[in-house]
């Protein structure tokens, strides 16, 4: 948990796979040009995992636990940003996205095990297995439909990421009546929210384009949170 002097919100956030293992590393520009305008940051850390589901239930469970013990936290606007698998995360969250006031998800993709994992695609038929993530992506499309109920959302689509599949999810999101979710498109790739700024430390650059992008990145992401104080959702039917 990050927090500035007197935040002014809380960001809970889940990073993509791998780069989810320490989180607080691996998106350390991004985390801290929340930080910078006033918000509060907990990340959830995680492996590998074929069971989503299951990975979205702990997330929620750890990320609660913290705030129970911390009431004046608890009492902020909050708002849930993803990564890549972490905004299917978002999307199976156990409470379907209305414990916040908003969620950004960030490069969404949702392929399947086979795709996402090579050894799976290159050792599952010679051993005769069928892998697969729970739940599978056509399973997760119908769970948006079903149980996800949160209006507000930021999608972000990075102009030169090959595996985004934000477009499809927002038709998905504007298909439920009252929804209120956004897609934006801006400059970058599929890992630009990833970035600790190792080059610009050891080299001591001072033109830092993906600098740029983050804190732009950031400040689209937050302005979700404005007006969230005294207001409560409505959710989508």
């Amino acid at each position: 948990m990050a927090l500035p002097p007197q935040p002014v919100g809380i960001v809970q956030f889940i990073g993509g796979n791998g780069l989810a293992v320490q989180p607080q590393w691996s998106y350390q520009r991004l985390l801290q040009a929340f930080e910078t305008q006033g918000w509060g940051v907990l990340t959830w850390a995680y492996r590998l995992s074929l069971d989503h589901q299951q990975q979205a239930d702990q997330a929620f469970l750890d990320l609660e636990r913290v705030l129970r013990r911390e009431p004046n936290l608890a009492r902020l606007p909050l708002l849930r940003v993803g990564h890549s698998l972490g905004c299917k995360l978002l999307l199976l969250a156990p409470d379907g996205g209305l414990g916040c006031g908003g969620a950004a998800m960030l490069a969404f993709n949702n392929y399947s095990a086979g795709r996402s994992i090579p050894l799976v695609s290159q050792l599952g038929p010679s051993l005769g297995l069928t892998v697969e993530f729970n739940p599978p992506p056509r399973r997760t499309m119908e769970l948006v439909a079903e149980r996800y109920r949160q209006p507000r959302n930021l999608l972000v689509r990075f102009r030169d990421d090959t595996i985004d599949q934000s477009p499809r999810l927002h038709a998905q999101l504007k298909a439920r009546s009252g929804d209120q979710s956004r897609l934006v498109v801006l400059p970058g790739k599929h890992t630009t929210p990833a970035s600790a700024g190792l080059r610009q430390r050891l080299l001591g650059t001072t033109e830092d384009p993906k600098g740029r992008r983050i804190k732009r990145l950031a400040h689209q992401v937050l302005a979700l949170g404005q007006g969230l104080v005294g207001s409560t959702p409505t959710p989508p039917s």
